[in-house]
């Protein structure tokens, strides 16, 4: 009997660090606050709160937003990608006298000949090739 073996699952799941928070959120949390923390430091409370709230709601979006199952970074990412590149591709392939006349002078290779087919075994040789493979070689047919 073959052995089992544990297949992993959810191995797309993050690590926890801190309770419902992981690594990555962690992280983000950690950037967008020093970066409001700056912001309060540099700044008027006015100005504070006009850049501050924002970087807080993008900061928060990044960290536990989720698009279609993906992480939101990679939803930008995939956006960003997908809004460079062009919207219409169109194929304008010119082909001149001379690429048009080769194609046209070109043959076709014969086709391979179909292979060649074997007789069947009869029923007769059958038992005897069971005899023989049954009894390890030592049965010999008469010939």
């Amino acid at each position: 009997m073959p052995d089992q073996f544990v297949v992993p699952q959810f191995i797309d799941a993050e690590d926890k660090i801190f309770g419902p928070i992981t690594a990555r959120q962690f992280i983000i949390l950690m950037v967008t606050g020093l970066i409001d923390f700056a912001l309060f430091k540099l700044f008027s409370f006015v100005t504070f709160l006009l850049i501050g709230i924002p970087v807080i709601i993008i900061g928060g979006t990044f960290a536990f937003g989720k698009v279609n199952g993906q992480v939101f970074h990679y939803f930008m990412l995939n956006l960003i990608q997908t809004a460079k590149k062009p919207k219409l591709r169109v194929w304008e392939k010119v082909y001149n006298d001379a690429i048009l006349r080769s194609y046209i002078k070109e043959e076709i290779p014969p086709p391979p000949p179909p292979p060649p087919h074997k007789a069947p075994i009869s029923t007769s040789r059958l038992n005897e090739l069971t005899l023989v493979v049954n009894t390890g070689g030592v049965y010999q047919p008469e010939e």
